[in-house]
């Protein structure tokens, strides 16, 4: 498996949907002490999953990332992009029902980038207040 960059860009967003391609991603990401980051096809809808645990104890997710992070998941629920029962945190992180697998690998990237303090791109990929 081919390292990706941190921040991952949305391109390179592994897709995980094969049990094997879960596996491989997750121990890459140990291996390389890196936040996991993946897509995976669920049915008729992609999800998002994030794990900080394999960055090791070092991996420290500052409170201004994490509260973006929960007010961007609210948004998007209230939006309906995701269901209100994503896991938000601190370490584990999953959004369900995104519609398009280009969607999902653009809030993929950027709750990948968050998690390592870069909340730009995040604020970027929001929907405008309604």
């Amino acid at each position: 498996m081919e390292l990706s960059p941190i921040p991952c860009p949305a391109p390179l967003v592994p897709d995980v949907t094969a049990l094997a391609a879960l596996d491989t991603a997750y121990k890459a990401a140990r291996m390389r002490q890196a936040v996991f980051i993946a897509v995976e096809y669920q049915g008729s809808h992609w999800a998002v999953k994030a794990d900080t645990r394999t960055a090791g104890p070092e991996h420290n997710t500052d409170d201004a990332a994490g509260a973006a992070i929960g007010t961007a998941f609210l948004r998007l629920a209230r939006r309906r992009e995701i269901r209100f029962d994503a896991f938000t945190g601190p370490v584990y992180f999953v959004l369900h029902d995104i519609a398009a697998e280009d969607r999902a690998r653009e809030l993929a990237a950027a709750l990948h980038a968050a998690l390592y303090g870069d909340l730009g791109l995040l604020r970027a990929t929001l929907p405008a207040e309604i």
